[in-house]
């Protein structure tokens, strides 16, 4: 989770200015038709976490939208440097936007010899809530009714926003998706289900959104010999999870204690869950 963004500038198009100033116009692709992608990268210790992973995916989802990066990676660590310096002992948040840019009319068709539009802002995250060490949160399970290519961290998420509103109006903190009876990801983070001690999450694929904090996860099960895998998981195999977590680079690892509106498990955090976060928390500690 986090604040509203409270960076004195952010970056547009090789200038900072302040955030109040930042204007994009109105023929831009990012706003007529969501065409752009994005990237949210969480920033420890004045650090950006797993950054060669997240400029990876950045990479893949421009890639897969047929544009090129229009920066360096050592450009774009420029300017997360400057955004980020001011408050380097605070845990923030890194948002940038690459969008394919202004065009002359709006076309659906690509805009010949156009330039990006880049954008990038800092904001400070808000700190754990100790009421989700100690209780969990609630989710629903939804149908998902996205289109066919999440992989790509596309800035077009209204399916996304309606979804997470729709969990917002149940009560719940998150939905958990379903699609043709198999569990794809929530509105917004991966989720994992534990079953007789083993931790799983669904495979990497065009339904789903493969999280950077998802892929540590299985990392550091793995270095300490912890059960998991990546495999399709049933509705029924959801329902009847002995724990259920989300991960996201905001949310970080948390436990969902109600489904539905029925207890997980105990309905209290599992030990399962308390050992991942632990050796997150202690991944974060030693960046």
């Amino acid at each position: 989770m986090s604040t509203e963004p409270d960076t004195s500038e952010v970056y547009l198009n090789g200038e900072f200015i302040p955030l109040g100033e930042a204007c994009v116009p109105v023929m831009d692709r990012g706003f007529l038709f969501g065409d752009g992608v994005y990237e949210l990268i969480p920033v420890y210790g004045g650090r950006p976490f797993r950054l060669s992973q997240h400029m990876e995916r950045l990479d893949n989802s421009l890639g897969s939208v047929r544009m090129e990066n229009p920066l360096q990676l050592d450009a774009w660590e420029r300017i997360f440097a400057r955004l980020t310096g001011s408050i380097p002992d605070i845990d923030q948040l890194l948002y940038l936007q690459v969008t394919r840019g202004v065009d002359r009319t709006r076309n659906h068709l690509f805009p010949q010899g156009g330039e990006p539009t880049v954008f990038v802002m800092a904001w400070t995250a808000e700190p754990r809530d100790p009421d989700i060490s100690g209780k969990g949160i609630a989710a629903v399970v939804l149908e998902d009714n996205r289109w066919h290519r999440c992989d790509i961290k596309a800035t077009a998420l209204l399916g996304n926003v309606l979804l997470r509103q729709a969990a917002q109006d149940a009560g719940a903190a998150e939905a958990i998706l379903v699609r043709d009876g198999l569990v794809t990801e929530g509105s917004s983070t991966n989720p994992f289900v534990v079953q007789d001690g083993e931790i799983l999450t669904p495979p990497a694929s065009n339904r789903l959104l493969r999280g950077i904090t998802r892929d540590l996860v299985l990392e550091l099960a793995r270095g300490v010999d912890m059960p998991c895998a990546e495999r399709h998981i049933t509705r029924d195999e959801l329902e009847t999870a002995d724990e259920l977590w989300i991960s996201s680079s905001s949310r970080e690892v948390q436990p969902v204690t109600l489904l539905d509106g029925k207890p997980v498990g105990e309905g209290v955090p599992g030990a399962l869950w308390r050992r991942i976060d632990d050796l997150f928390q202690d991944y974060k500690a030693h960046l």
